[in-house]
């Protein structure tokens, strides 16, 4: 299997989104150094956000602000792309290794709301971790 970030845990809320998990397939001297969680909108691959993260050995944790997702070009719909990276290698966040196939449908994760903005984390067809948001949420 490529290397990823390996999700264990995803925490939505009281405002934030923790993640806890393990990266999968590096060597361990290659997850030396400083780590950083990176948010890539889907509709603007320009437009990303980074979060520092704890690293030790290969556990990371990490959180992120539901607030910083706002924006004020948003479709009704936009999705935001989760990757650990140390600045030379970026790892796809996901969930491989547990054999459960079909998260997207499994996993439901409950919705956070800043402002008219509905944000929650979701699995894809790949199992791959990303966040969803949705215009015309309540507050």
């Amino acid at each position: 299997m490529k290397a990823h970030a390996e999700i264990a845990e995803v925490w939505p809320r009281d405002g934030r989104i923790r993640l806890v998990g393990r990266i999968h397939g590096l060597p361990a001297r290659d997850t030396a150094g400083s780590w950083e969680l990176v948010l890539t909108r889907r509709a603007h691959p320009d437009r990303r956000l980074r979060y520092a993260a704890d690293l030790k050995g290969d556990r990371f944790e990490s959180e992120l602000p539901v607030a910083d997702l706002a924006a004020p070009d948003y479709a009704p719909v936009e999705e935001w792309d989760i990757h650990l990276s140390d600045g030379h290698v970026e790892l796809r966040a996901g969930k491989h290794l547990d054999d459960i196939r079909g998260k997207k449908k499994i996993y439901v994760f409950p919705e956070q709301h800043v402002g008219n903005l509905g944000v929650r984390p979701y699995y894809t067809i790949k199992d791959n971790l990303s966040l969803e948001c949705r215009t015309g949420g309540s507050a």
